[in-house]
């Protein structure tokens, strides 16, 4: 039988602080015998392309995605 998973409120902060500033990305929480052991953070970051000279816009820290027609549907 599974053992309960115990999360005490050093673990939901250190968890916090890792979802805090992901703007893109995920959190992978890695659990041994009912004990968080590791957590994997992945963070994407996401270019838009541009038809110009410039070879991409990055998107984040308050960047938006365009609304026009090079954008839609992605």
């Amino acid at each position: 039988m599974a053992k309960p998973l115990k999360v005490d409120d050093l673990w939901l902060t250190r968890i916090a602080g890792l979802l805090d500033d992901i703007e893109f990305g995920s959190l992978h929480i890695v659990v041994h015998e009912g004990q968080i052991v590791q957590m994997e953070r992945t963070e994407r970051k996401r270019f838009e392309n541009s038809s110009g000279n410039v070879s991409g816009r990055y998107i984040g820290e308050g960047g938006n995605r365009r609304a026009d027609s090079q954008s839609a549907g992605r």
